[in-house]
């Protein structure tokens, strides 16, 4: 995973180097260990966070107790629309993670100041966007090994373009958590890995996954849109 800051990863080669320092010196560190939530769904949004290492899930609960994981936020980030006042969804991190934490209103007049700010910003959400769209098709059309299929290969695909992967597709979160994901049971999810392995279209390794072939087979190629999960 990357080391770099938020304010780089976000804003790349858009941003000046002074914008990206009037970035930076908005943001105050912080820092949570794996498990720790780090705000809860509907609590007034009066700090932003961008994520700067780790990785963060994104989920709501539902009014039956069951947990529908929305989002896995990577490095360069935000967690959630910046500009909200309310928190959408509640935010756990997976393993230790670094995060910029910024004043809203600080934020806001910023982003209003810098063009270069604004496009990135319009641009993160459509990335959002898209991605939600992603996952409602996935959750309302896909079998259970086109779900995590797809899954993996989206998972890999973005995490490639953070850096260059070794062959292995780390999988921080459990695989509850790929579960709630992509609305299957955690039975179902063990059981479609292990059926994947046998067709030899992927291997399993310790905390994480080796794809042999997963992009090409019909599972992904079939579908008729192209995940941006």
């Amino acid at each position: 995973m990357p080391r770099a800051l938020f304010p780089t990863l976000f804003c790349g080669a858009v941003a000046t180097t002074l914008e990206r320092r009037e970035l930076q010196g908005l943001a105050t560190q912080v820092y949570f260990r794996s498990g720790k939530t780090i705000f809860s769904e509907s609590e007034f949004a009066d700090d932003v966070f961008g994520l700067s290492q780790g990785v963060v899930r994104l989920y709501k609960l539902l009014p039956d107790g069951r947990r529908q994981i929305i989002a896995f936020a990577l490095p360069g980030d935000f967690l959630g629309m910046p500009l909200a006042d309310r928190h959408n969804f509640s935010a756990d991190a997976i393993g230790e993670v670094a995060l910029c934490r910024f004043s809203r209103a600080d934020l806001t007049e910023f982003i209003q100041s810098s063009p270069n700010i604004m496009r990135l910003m319009i641009e993160f959400a459509m990335r959002e966007l898209d991605m939600a769209q992603d996952q409602l098709l996935l959750l309302g059309n896909g079998s259970a090994e086109e779900k995590v299929a797809i899954f993996l290969v989206s998972w890999r695909n973005r995490l490639a373009r953070l850096s260059a992967l070794s062959g292995t597709v780390p999988l921080p979160m459990r695989r509850q958590d790929i579960a709630d994901f992509l609305g299957l049971k955690l039975e179902t999810v063990s059981r479609t890995l292990a059926k994947l392995e046998q067709k030899n279209v992927i291997r399993l390794v310790p905390k994480g996954v080796f794809l042999t072939g997963l992009e090409q087979t019909h599972l992904v190629t079939g579908r008729s849109y192209q995940p941006h999960i």
